[in-house]
């Protein structure tokens, strides 16, 4: 047997069992592509198709350049069609390792094929990690993000190996925040497993959950993952290992509820993430009545086991009895479990809130709750945001009577305080402030602050990156953060990498394709911007005025000033019957060049209180409108008027 020195590349396609299961057909056309495509880029970089392993294959290449340029080549491909084309993703781990291999035949054995191997499961679905000898001969010889994993075990291997990420283009970097071992302690919380045999006992679940992850942030240094990144890992099956290194935790906290009649059980464990290591268990039995009393009680357990010590007075905080009302809190639960869901049905939430005020007139929380759902109703054009502000505001001024400490409560106070009706920057920043003091884990907090600070660049991306890390993997906030990226600093590449990475995981996010075409055209790219804004728009729902006013101006810098007039008359249309989008009619007339019209139609969208006119001058492509003199004085006027006229 021939020994030589090899680099060798070994894959495996994510999610393959499952999709077996669900679709045998789609999930051999899903083999076979990924096959095929291998077989495609490995002779453009040396590389040779050693054999096939099942859902996966084994390559090697003489030297680790070639294989990492190859794996980069393979995952380019494979997010574009992923991005581009109908059907199941083809989403690939890649590990990569140089040492030593023998041949036998067309076959290639030794431990550098089983290193290979074993640092693949560590890469995420669609990346690439590499070894200590691998990264050796490529760290200056490639435009890429090398990040330190460290040393890592790895299964059947004596010694520990130093493994490094490729960050890719769509992909972001590890958190700088460690995983739990730097200044903070970082913990993720499990969807708490529903083990009720009623069905119907699935919201109490969820609702609980949020309600731990909530008590557990009010401990002082400690960072808490939020829900909606914890979610995705809901159904059971990946290892605590791989869940701490994709959300950047040290620790991760698991367990399961179950509720019969007014009695619940709860179990729980701390799990220290990268060894798996069960650090504490502990099972409840108890009354609904006693449910606030078990948390603070797990809560203070976690506290101990991380060597977080607690005064009197985060102790006297973390125990209070927010309702003695059961029905009340129940209530309340469903209502959060209904807002933090992927459905986000925000009436029925708010009918929840509502319906728990009205069992407990003292529930603070529900009060707060109440609040942001009826800003969410603004800002999604259900509710006029006078309306929305002056039954908010109520509830905002109840819940801090109730608890002046509350931190949702100042985080609505915040959001209303920012909005068309007051436009008072400076008391929303005080707000957020305050919320970050008493809960410095809540993510929206963080998107706020990046929006108020509109004149420092460094302040916004540091408000960005802060809700990143204790939301990683919610699109909800990676919209937000990547639209502030996008708007609020001009950071276009890597607004764009946000939402390349949103779409690789869910192709369908219309959002998320309609500003990675912004993006396109502000790159000089017109042409795939009008791609993707199209995309975008067969993926709505309803007819959205400011996705047609973006697609003008992709066409108009594509130069189809033809196709723009026409989606300009749907828009005008869509007007005629319905009342709805003249600051998108107005932005398209500016895009188009015809300014005294688009005034015309900004005078038109000021006295319609379109909410819009406040956010009109981050838009893009509206250049000779804002040269124009009457320009300026308009939002002068309609954005420093606190009544604007009615129809």
């Amino acid at each position: 047997m021939a020994r030589r020195l090899a680099a060798i590349l070994f894959t495996d396609l994510a999610g393959s069992t499952q999709l077996a299961q669900a679709d045998e057909r789609a999930a051999l056309a899903v083999l076979r592509e990924n096959q095929n495509l291998a077989r495609e880029i490995l002779p453009g970089h040396q590389g040779r198709l050693v054999k096939s392993t099942g859902d996966g294959w084994l390559a090697e290449f003489p030297n680790a350049l070639d294989a990492v340029e190859a794996a980069v080549d393979f995952q380019r491909r494979a997010f574009e069609r992923s991005t581009q084309k109908e059907g199941s993703a083809l989403r690939v781990r890649i590990g990569i390792h140089v040492g030593d291999v023998e041949s036998e035949g067309t076959d290639i054995l030794g431990d550098a094929v089983n290193i290979a191997a074993r640092i693949e499961p560590i890469a995420e679905a669609g990346g690439i990690c590499l070894s200590g000898p691998a990264y050796d001969q490529v760290s200056n010889k490639v435009p890429y993000t090398l990040e330190d994993l460290g040393p890592t075990n790895l299964k059947g291997v004596a010694r520990p190996i130093h493994v490094y990420r490729v960050v890719l283009p769509w992909t972001t970097p590890v958190s700088t925040v460690g995983p739990g071992r730097g200044d903070r302690p970082r913990l993720a919380v499990l969807p708490l497993a529903n083990l009720s045999t009623d069905p119907e006992n699935e919201p109490f679940a969820d609702g609980l959950t949020e309600e731990f992850i909530s008590t557990f942030s009010q401990i002082p240094g400690l960072d808490v993952i939020s829900r909606t990144s914890v979610m995705p890992f809901k159904t059971p099956g990946t290892p605590i290992p791989d869940i701490g290194r994709k959300l950047k935790v040290g620790w991760v906290l698991e367990g399961s509820v179950r509720r019969a009649g007014n009695r619940v059980r709860i179990t729980v464990q701390l799990i220290e993430a990268e060894n798996d290591q069960h650090l504490w268990a502990e099972k409840y039995d108890r009354g609904l009545e006693d449910i606030f009393a078990t948390q603070s009680e797990i809560a203070e357990k976690v506290a101990g086991a991380l060597r977080i010590r607690l005064g009197e007075s985060e102790k006297a905080r973390l125990s209070r009895v927010p309702t003695q009302d059961t029905e009340a809190h129940l209530l309340y639960l469903r209502g959060v479990a209904r807002l933090t869901s992927g459905s986000q049905n925000i009436q029925a939430a708010l009918r929840d809130f509502e319906g728990a005020t009205k069992k407990d007139p003292s529930y603070a929380r529900a009060y707060a709750w109440s609040a942001n759902c009826y800003y969410s109703l603004a800002l999604s054009e259900v509710m006029p945001m006078a309306e929305a502000a002056r039954r908010g505001e109520e509830a905002v001024a109840r819940a801090l009577s109730l608890d002046p400490d509350l931190a949702e409560a100042h985080l609505a106070n915040a959001l209303f305080l920012d909005s068309p009706v007051h436009q008072d920057a400076e008391s929303a920043k005080r707000e957020v402030s305050r919320v970050i003091e008493l809960n410095p884990s809540l993510p929206g907090a963080y998107l706020i602050l990046s929006h108020l600070s509109a004149t420092r660049s460094e302040e916004i991306e540091r408000a960005v990156d802060r809700a990143l890390e204790l939301d990683p993997l919610s699109p909800i906030t990676k919209q937000a953060a990547a639209d502030t990226l996008l708007y609020g600093v001009g950071k276009i590449d890597r607004a764009a990498a946000l939402y390349e990475q949103m779409i690789h995981a869910d192709p369908t996010l219309r959002a998320a394709r309609n500003n990675l075409g912004l993006c396109r055209v502000l790159q000089g790219r017109p042409e795939e911007g009008v791609r993707e804004i199209r995309t975008s728009i067969q993926l709505e729902e309803d007819f959205s005025p400011p996705a047609r006013a973006d697609f003008v101006f992709a066409l108009v810098r594509a130069g189809r000033t033809d196709e723009a007039r026409a989606v300009l008359q749907e828009l005008l249309d869509h007007h005629r019957t319905t009342g709805v989008g003249s600051i998108s009619i107005a932005l398209s007339y500016a895009r188009l060049g015809e300014i005294d019209t688009a005034l015309q139609w900004l005078e038109t969208a000021y006295r319609e209180q379109s909410p819009y006119v406040f956010m009109l001058d981050r838009e893009f492509g509206i250049e000779e409108l804002r040269a124009d003199p009457r320009y300026p004085a308009f939002l002068s006027r309609a954005c420093g008027a606190q009544d604007p006229p009615r129809v």
